[in-house]
């Protein structure tokens, strides 16, 4: 309890020093950023205390994180300054006072703290119901966070091969030690408490971005949107965080169903060629268990949900593809980095919102090149770019797509579409990639990637069936907003264009992704020829003809895809015509569309769609192999986006529509949150036992050691506060997601290997590894006391660890450790020596 009050006054300290800074980096926003200052707090502090640790000017411990801290107060403090100073040069004109805004937003202020507070006592709650940090990768996250408090330097010490620095995008995992280091928690605490954090982020972030994009749409149309009351949005802009971490796929809806055994035949010769059949989701395909009920009680019901989609290759063997939502990653408790992102990326979607209303109006001159963004907006976005792709390198590019597509759609509502857009999108783009590797340049020295490149993705199409599962929730409301603006705002639009390029680019990269076949084709021509044969064809030609005609037979998600692409292209590539007369300017320009608010979420569509698109023809290159993983970053990414667009779409509709339309709109809604909200509600419930944990409640994920390896954890809390080095472990090549490497996960010291294949996913590829797999089963089983020694001595160890694991892994000769080495640790089967 102590520990979840302590980080909740401890962010609540940071937002609120951070304000002052954010007040003035969002003046577009009609919260003024109030609902971001605690994410934007948390991203500038953990930045400025990672470069001064990295380069060596603040220590890794608590007068470094005070150092930073106090640099961010004076950052806070001259924001402040220069408001007052603005607002003093300014008489005369509508400019308030932070104190005057803060004493006139007090309802806004108190709905933002409320949700807080609510969001993250209840998701600590759910954490503390099941908190332990077993299984899955919780382990390898763990280990991050506790090498990150142990090591002595920046770069953090990789856990699992000593020697080595992390090459991962660790940014999150240095916020959560840097509060675990503030907050005197250990980091089995901190772990369970920063993914209450980031739900709790995350709720207030999309909160606020819908509660300004409705304010900044009531204040942008005609007399009727005035009228709505600054009440009904702060209401409504509830539907952001209920639509981004509560409104879940439609598979946990689909799981009651068959449960029930509703589509099920009674009839056993025809329970081959049924509903569920088609469908085609791994074990909604077999039978419903006995006896049929209303509540899923299959074994790890739950964890279907992320895996919706079902690729097949023209030889029918099965590729498993990970599809998670926010959602199932909370509830899983996995702190992987898209997890950490999350709060990162809504205040990324905030700062292209202010960007987009004119917030950073101002100009940049870089070398003679002018840009019309503020110095202070250019600089935030690079640092906030930057942090993303060190957060969770998957985002950057989603990230800077908004971002500059929000600084074109400003700009084509001062100048009109040209070709002159295109160079702003290019003299925008360029500078910031540069300042984002300058300002971030430390983490990419020694960073190693398993990424190489991208490959075509000829014959896996995602099935509509598949794509509505997995996205209806959010694309019901997003087609009838889309639809609104058509035939109810009577928007204009340029359907020529916008579908041309809807199936542009559809084309395009069917293309070119039968152009990379084809050239892979050239270049390795026996690789080719063995492919062709697993898929059961023998020439290219038939390989061509199949594998669009399976293309063909799913083409439902296609369809809707291209409706998702064309409806915002349409909508957004107006062109105003020159020479309006005035009688003409008194009417709504076309210009001015663009710069409503809607559009603005036009482009959220436009990107997801993208997202969602791109691995129909292409998915990157790693060790998986097939569009795996792709697949679960994209569709994270698009999700984010068409949530807070499904969520302002919710709120124009039931306050626009009237009548009968509006209790037919209201009545579909709560049907399809029913439906939505099944599966959190059913899965929360088993996954904590029905809030029964049968070890009681604690937030601290280690707890569960001391039930099943009792001595260990003995010998765990030893070494917490043993002098730091480097230890020896047993490992196995199958390591991975076992309880192996679980020492140096939990006390923060190097071993000398860990995880084997994640080591080698981090790093693309064994090189680094060598030979140590080898060398640590022969320290263990030799009986030459020189043979052990030189392994201790080429890999630094400090301290040999002797356990439950090591004896069952090993042919374990402990005759030369007791010998030539003092034992500093022993209670029953542990026993740990130190080497001199």
């Amino acid at each position: 309890m102590l520990s979840f009050f302590s980080w909740y006054f401890a962010t609540s300290f940071l937002g609120l020093l951070t304000f002052p800074l954010a007040y003035r980096l969002f003046p577009a926003l009609a919260d003024r950023g109030y609902s971001l200052a605690r994410a934007l707090g948390l991203l500038l502090w953990g930045y400025i205390f990672w470069l001064l640790a990295s380069l060596g000017i603040a220590p890794n411990n608590l007068s470094g994180l005070i150092l930073a801290l106090l640099i961010l107060a004076g950052l806070s403090a001259w924001a402040l300054w220069k408001t007052i100073v603005n607002r003093q040069s300014s008489i005369g004109n509508s400019k308030s006072s932070i104190l005057e805004w803060l004493r006139s937003n007090l309802r806004t202020i108190f709905i933002i703290e409320f949700l807080f507070l609510l969001a993250f006592a209840v998701w600590a709650a759910v954490r503390a119901a099941n908190p332990e940090i077993s299984a899955t990768e919780k382990t390898m996250e763990l280990a991050f966070i506790n090498a990150i408090l142990r090591s002595p330097t920046f770069p953090p010490r990789d856990p699992w091969l000593s020697g080595y620095a992390i090459s991962y995008y660790y940014f999150g995992y240095v916020m959560t030690a840097m509060l675990a280091k503030l907050t005197g928690v250990l980091g089995s605490v901190a772990f369970n408490l920063m993914l209450a954090l980031l739900f709790a982020l995350s709720a207030v972030g999309a909160y606020g971005i819908l509660y300004n994009l409705l304010a900044s749409w009531r204040q942008s149309g005609d007399e009727q949107r005035l009228l709505i009351t600054d009440h009904w949005s702060l209401a409504t802009s509830f539907l952001g965080p209920l639509f981004l971490l509560l409104v879940s796929n439609l598979e946990g809806f689909l799981e009651v169903l068959h449960q029930r055994g509703i589509f099920w035949p009674s009839n056993p010769q025809l329970a081959t060629h049924n509903f569920w059949t088609w469908l085609d989701i791994k074990d909604l395909s077999l039978p419903p268990s006995q006896p049929l009920g209303w509540i899923p009680d299959r074994y790890l019901w739950w964890w279907r949900a992320s895996r919706v989609l079902q690729d097949y290759d023209l030889a029918g063997v099965w590729r498993e593809i990970i599809d998670e939502f926010p959602f199932f990653s909370y509830l899983l408790g996995d702190l992987h980095p898209h997890v950490l992102a999350m709060p990162f990326g809504l205040l990324a979607i905030a700062a292209a919102l202010n960007l987009f209303l004119g917030g950073w109006r101002g100009e940049t001159n870089l070398l003679g090149l002018r840009l019309s963004i503020s110095r202070s907006g250019f600089f935030v976005t690079a640092i906030l770019l930057g942090g993303l792709a060190f957060l969770n390198t998957w985002d950057i590019l989603a990230y800077t797509a908004l971002m500059l597509g929000a600084y074109v759609l400003a700009r084509v509502h001062e100048r009109g579409w040209s070709w002159e857009r295109l160079e702003d999108l290019f003299a925008l783009g360029l500078p910031l990639g540069v300042l984002v590797l300058l300002l971030y340049l430390p983490v990419y020295v020694s960073f190693s990637s398993q990424a190489g490149g991208i490959l075509p993705n000829l014959i896996y199409p995602t099935r509509g069936a598949h794509l509505w599962v997995m996205f209806g929730a959010l694309l019901l409301p997003i087609l009838a907003l889309l639809f609104y603006f058509w035939r109810g705002e009577k928007r204009p639009a340029n359907w020529v264009l916008g579908i041309g390029l809807a199936l542009g680019l559809v084309f395009f990269l069917w293309l070119f992704s039968w152009a990379m076949g084809w050239f892979a084709e050239l270049r390795l021509p026996e690789f080719a020829a063995s492919f062709l044969q697993s898929q059961g064809v023998t020439t290219a030609r038939a390989f061509f003809a199949s594998a669009n005609l399976k293309r063909l037979s799913s083409a439902g998600g296609l369809l809707t895809l291209l409706a998702l692409l064309a409806f915002p292209l349409a909508f957004l590539l107006i062109k105003a015509e020159r020479g309006e007369s005035e009688a003409e300017e008194k009417e709504p320009s076309l210009s001015s569309f663009i710069h409503q608010p809607s559009s603005f979420v036009l482009l959220l569509i436009l990107l997801g769609a993208l997202l969602v698109l791109a691995p129909e023809f292409v998915y990157l290159r790693d060790q998986f192999g097939w569009r795996m993983n792709t697949i679960f970053k994209f569709y994270y990414q698009a999700w984010s986006l068409w949530s807070l667009a499904a969520a302002f779409g919710a709120a124009l509709m039931l306050t626009n529509l009237r009548r009968l339309w509006n209790w037919l709109y209201s009545i579909g809604l709560v049907l399809l949150l029913f439906a939505a909200l099944t599966y959190p509600t059913l899965s929360l419930l088993t996954k904590t036992n029905d809030f029964h944990p049968p070890f009681g409640w604690t937030l601290d994920g280690a707890a569960h050691l001391d039930r099943e390896y009792s001595e260990d954890a003995d010998a765990i809390r030893w070494l917490q506060t043993a002098a730091y080095g480097v230890i020896v472990e047993a490992t196995t090549p199958t390591a991975s997601y076992s309880d192996y490497a679980h020492i140096s996960t939990y006390t923060g010291l190097p071993t000398v290997l860990g995880w084997p294949m994640h080591e080698g996913q981090w790093r693309g590829g064994y090189d680094e590894q060598g030979t140590r797999m080898d060398d640590i089963q022969r320290l263990y089983e030799t009986n030459e006391w020189t043979v052990a020694q030189a392994i201790l001595c080429q890999y630094q160890v400090r301290y040999v660890y002797i356990g439950t694991l090591e004896r069952g892994a090993y042919r374990l000769n402990e005759t030369k450790f007791q010998r030539f080495l003092h034992p500093v640790y022993q209670n029953g089967n542990v026993t740990i020596y130190e080497v001199p």
